[in-house]
């Protein structure tokens, strides 16, 4: 049998799935190493493979993600948490990774979108590497994004405005494709980079006068530009009728002004989590 054609058969549980895994536990930090595209792993796929959706799909998991303090930290934690990801036919979602939106246009080629997502953003805590530092605070922010299928690769891109909080724009653009798969396994691969403005630069990586004072770091004014340039892959295993365990594994680099930032201690960035979700369907 072709790749496409083992792809297809296993695609409609798939596609809804694959990025549960980031989508739920992603959401401690500003933000987290994995690449925007994991939060989605293969939901455009889904009208290609599954044009007649049922009209509800509920998928309820829990899992555990490995994840650094701060951007730029070279310290970990762990964090338990669920993962959410209800759909109405290919219109509507709510995902503990794409937060609240609606797809806007969609086909079997493409979708775009919008929607409200939440930042956790950044407190200083106990963590001493923190202290000294400004907090930022939890916020709403709005995404539009876009993908389209050139298969098997698909192109993603999305920009994001805090509303509050770490402030300002952010933007990924990335690619990933299907590498293996078969009826009980399945992986997705692929890269992105990510942009920001200014303000948001300046709130997540720079050091005004107050805190130099309190961190004895040097002060430090960053403009916008190339904030990070990340690989991840997300892996499926499919076993008994209803039942996903999922992999998710992603890496990061810190450059241009965010990799400059003496707030930095270390510019690689990774992100581990794993996964048991249930599919109500």
């Amino acid at each position: 049998m072709s790749f496409q054609g083992r792809f297809s058969r296993t695609a409609a549980c798939l596609v809804a799935l694959a990025g549960l895994l980031a989508a739920g536990l992603a959401r401690a930090q500003t933000p987290s190493p994995l690449n925007e595209w994991q939060y989605s792993a293969g939901v455009v796929l889904k009208e290609r493979f599954d044009p007649d959706p049922p009209k509800w799909e509920k998928l309820i998991g829990f899992g555990g993600e490995m994840l650094p303090r701060f951007e730029g930290a070279s310290n970990y934690y762990f964090e338990p948490g669920p993962t959410i990801d209800i759909r109405y036919r290919n219109i509507a979602f709510f995902s503990t990774g794409e937060g609240l939106g609606v797809n806007l246009l969609h086909s079997k080629d493409y979708r775009v979108g919008t929607a409200l997502v939440y930042d956790m953003g950044r407190s200083e805590g106990t963590y001493y590497r923190l202290r000294g530092r400004n907090d930022l605070s939890a916020a709403p922010a709005l995404k539009v994004f876009g993908e389209y299928v050139l298969f098997p690769v698909i192109v993603r891109a999305d920009v994001r405005y805090n509303v509050g909080g770490v402030g300002g724009w952010i933007g990924d653009a990335g690619m990933y494709l299907p590498i293996a798969g078969n009826d009980h396994f399945f992986v997705f691969a692929g890269g992105s980079v990510t942009l920001a403005d200014q303000n948001y630069m300046s709130h997540a990586f720079g050091v005004d006068e107050v805190e130099a004072a309190h961190t004895h770091l040097p002060t430090y004014t960053p403009g916008g530009g190339l904030k990070s340039a990340g690989v991840g892959t997300n892996a499926t295993y499919i076993f008994g009728k209803h039942w996903f365990l999922d992999g998710v594994a992603a890496a990061a680099r810190l450059t241009g002004p965010a990799g400059s930032s003496p707030v930095v201690n270390d510019r690689w960035q990774i992100a581990f989590s794993l996964s048991l979700a249930y599919d109500f369907r």
